[in-house]
């Protein structure tokens, strides 16, 4: 599941930086990985369904809230700027079976932080034998390598998620190599017995489905409500596309403006140069938005069925006027209406827009959490 919750970022200016070439200290190799019996190599597309039952094997022996599905999978091999040629590793036994994995990821479109995220894992048969240890010392080098070849003059920052279910060995490791706790995220439900509020809106905007044809408009809507959210990055149109195996467009909602003022807001210093070449053109304001996705997966592992809101947000000039409750209350009638049990989603504990007692005034409850760890460079 992705998360919605992001907060203020919180770094000096770049201008005051080392050369990012510099401040990532990338090695020029990187460290063998050679513990647990394994042999090492790439991942492959063929490797899928066996990377999926490594992954939930994972998941199970942590008691993680989730499983994945084989379409989850399969888009970590498909995304255009990803080279997992050189960017994972995966540990095969004398049988030919997934034992371990790693994978660095980066965003395209880091504008603000340029991030590498450290994914990896070991099956529970193989720890204990240095494995994990090998393996995200592998994985550290590789993100640096990658924030320095960035080339971007930004803050940067080594990252990895853990659930607070984790065995306490994991959280041992990241703090061998200097990642500290930052950030943490409750996962949230509500029970979709109770009612739902009807929510009106004022003026010129209106709740509509999701629709393709509004997809890019709600992509600028996005990049623009997560600008002053802590972690967030502006998302490039295939990173806005990709990743949407589970994503539920019959759940999705959006608010537009059939008669926004043009002048006013093209006149507004903080309105992005994608949101006003869109004006100028006339087209389609979404104002407002929540993506929901299904992970039918997750249902006996949670033991009851959820409607996930993915991410919901405003953009900045129409905060106020509770297009965010109307988009998300008309989501939640959805994952009624289907008969799910509750409605679902995650928020950052520190979000200083208010998130947290909006979802708590619409009778979201604390189920789980999560936290980031991260090296800031």
């Amino acid at each position: 599941m992705s998360s919605s919750a992001t907060d203020q970022v919180e770094h000096p200016a770049s201008t005051t930086l080392a050369p990012i070439a510099e401040r990532a200290a990338a090695p020029s190799t990187l460290p063998p990985v050679t513990a647990g019996d394994l042999t090492w190599r790439a991942a492959e597309p063929a490797d899928a369904p066996a990377l999926l039952a490594l992954r939930n094997g994972i998941a199970e022996a942590d008691q993680e809230p989730y499983r994945e599905t084989i379409g989850e999978i399969e888009e970590l091999f498909t995304a255009p700027w990803r080279d997992l040629a050189a960017d994972s590793l995966v540990g095969v036994d004398t049988d030919g079976t997934l034992r371990a994995y790693a994978l660095v990821d980066t965003n395209p479109g880091d504008a603000n932080t340029v991030r590498a995220f450290l994914w990896g894992g070991v099956h529970p048969s193989h720890r204990g034998r240095g494995v994990g240890r090998e393996l995200f010392a592998w994985e550290i080098a590789r993100g640096r390598q990658l924030l320095a070849a960035s080339g971007k003059e930004l803050p940067a920052r080594l990252l990895t998620y853990g659930e607070d279910t984790d065995p306490p060995a994991k959280a041992r490791l990241y703090a061998r190599f200097g990642l500290e706790t930052r950030r943490f995220y409750s996962d949230l439900r509500r029970d979709l017995t109770t009612p739902i509020p009807e929510v009106p809106l004022d003026g010129s905007l209106r709740l509509v489905p999701w629709s393709t044809e509004l997809d890019e408009a709600t992509r600028l809507a996005h990049n623009d409500a997560f600008r002053d959210h802590w972690g967030s990055e502006p998302r490039t149109s295939e990173a806005w596309t990709h990743g949407r195996s589970e994503f539920a467009p019959q759940w999705s909602f959006l608010v537009v403006d059939d008669a926004p003022d043009v002048d006013a807001l093209l006149a507004d210093p903080t309105t992005d140069p994608e949101t006003a070449a869109a004006l100028r053109a006339g087209e389609p304001l979404v104002v407002g938005y929540e993506m929901a996705g299904r992970y039918d997966e997750d249902f006996p592992v949670r033991g009851y069925t959820f409607g996930y809101t993915e991410i919901l947000g405003v953009r900045s000039a129409y905060r106020g006027r509770r297009v965010a409750v109307a988009a998300l209350a008309a989501g939640m009638r959805a994952f009624a209406a289907d008969g799910m049990q509750y409605a679902a989603l995650d928020v950052d504990t520190e979000n200083p827009s208010g998130a947290h007692g909006l979802y708590a005034s619409l009778g979201y409850e604390k189920v789980t959490g999560s936290r980031m760890y991260s090296i800031e460079l």
